[in-house]
């Protein structure tokens, strides 16, 4: 599929066909194609938690999933995804490399950081996720995961204090879906978000 074909039919997908699981070797693809995004000073401060068996996708869900509030639809179609992606990032990797010599900071301090690109670089590994998907003819989603429910997901896949996780990419082959009612909104045009020479 050509790039632009893959940007233009990448949407969030919602609902999945809960028979078919990602060939083993698509799901390589995805998180060597998530190593390959950029990250500052090549730092790589990433770790991803791959989830496919169904055991360990009901255990993430009832650890992550917040109660009530609506969500019902949505999650019942997300719950069929049979694989689950969490990206999380590493500040600390960021900080011991930006007190290596040849970045020239002697110390890891956070106040140099225009951003904290820990988390920028995330995003870019989990958006490569997301491309992939669609360029193998799969649907994805990314969403978050409910500050209130960060600790239940920590404690039950042991993930280590240091890594947070961004959110999480569900993948898979699409079911039939609704449409997002945000989409109501419309896609912003270009001119009315690009500037050009200054901003006003």
């Amino acid at each position: 599929m050509e790039f632009a074909e893959v940007v233009r039919r990448r949407r969030m997908v919602r609902n999945y066909d809960p028979d078919r699981p990602v060939p083993p070797e698509v799901v390589d693809r995805l998180l060597a194609h998530a190593t390959r995004a950029p990250s500052a000073g090549f730092a790589q401060g990433w770790g991803f938690l791959v989830l496919e068996e169904p055991a360990d996708r009901e255990r993430f869900w009832a650890a992550a999933s917040p109660g009530g509030g609506g969500r019902e639809r949505w999650l019942a179609g997300m719950r069929r995804a049979p694989l689950i992606v969490v990206p999380h990032a590493n500040r600390s990797v960021y900080l011991d490399r930006y007190a290596e010599p040849d970045k020239g900071w002697a110390d890891r301090s956070t106040e140099r950081w225009p951003v904290p690109y820990w988390y920028v670089d995330a995003g870019f590994a989990a958006l490569l996720m997301l491309l992939t998907a669609v360029d193998e003819g799969l649907g994805a989603c990314f969403f978050g995961i409910p500050p209130q429910r960060l600790d239940a997901y920590r404690e039950a896949f042991g993930v280590p204090g240091e890594y947070q996780p961004i959110g999480a990419v569900t993948v898979g082959y699409r079911a039939p879906d609704h449409r997002s009612p945000s989409l109501r909104r419309g896609r912003r045009p270009v001119d009315e978000v690009v500037r050009r020479g200054r901003w006003s």
